[in-house]
């Protein structure tokens, strides 16, 4: 079993370290194999920014994604660019506040979320900048790519000490709305 996923968004949103959790959780917590690669642009802050996981139960022989089964886009250009590169049936999450323009044409034959993720973090937890966290608790749900404790786990061990909290509140949050996507409540 391969399964790829791939995360774009611009830089400040937490893409890269949203990659390097889930395959934390991947590897670590759920004794997988999981390789994650990344690519940004120049800017540390605002650029392009996109980050791959390969998460296998035996060695992975190539570390890109060349379908990708699962997506989180978090940008207009990050949608545009990676959506046509998704998996038939792909599961992908779309921040809908930052990406007005989608195309229903290729979304066809996608399962598609697109809810206001930053401004449900900030709304849950008062910072925006937990909505990475929050996208992680979703897609854990929703995809079944992880165990819900093996993330936890992964990300009590990235995020900033004394932030741990705050971090969880997010996760939860988005464990519920996955909960509630999978119901057919959103």
């Amino acid at each position: 079993m391969r399964q790829e996923v791939l995360i774009g968004g611009f830089g400040g949103q937490g893409v890269i370290l949203a990659s390097v959790i889930l395959g934390r959780a991947a590897s670590v917590y759920d004794g997988l194999y999981a390789v994650q690669t990344q690519a940004y642009g120049p800017e540390s802050r605002g650029g392009a920014s996109r980050a791959e996981v390969v998460i296998s139960d035996e060695p992975v022989d190539y570390p890109k994604a060349l379908k990708p089964k699962y997506m989180v886009l978090l940008s207009q250009e990050a949608y545009d660019k990676y959506l046509p590169l998704a998996a038939e049936g792909a599961v992908v999450l779309v921040e809908a506040d930052l990406v007005p323009h989608r195309n229903k044409e290729l979304e066809k034959n996608l399962k598609v979320y697109a809810l206001p993720f930053t401004e449900i973090a900030e709304e849950t937890t008062g910072l925006s900048l937990t909505m990475n966290i929050l996208v992680l608790g979703f897609l854990a749900k929703v995809t079944g790519l992880v165990e819900q404790d093996s993330i936890e786990k992964a990300i009590l061990d990235a995020v900033p000490k004394g932030t741990e909290q705050i971090n969880l509140r997010a996760l939860h949050k988005g464990f519920e709305l996955g909960e509630k996507a999978l119901n057919g409540d959103l």
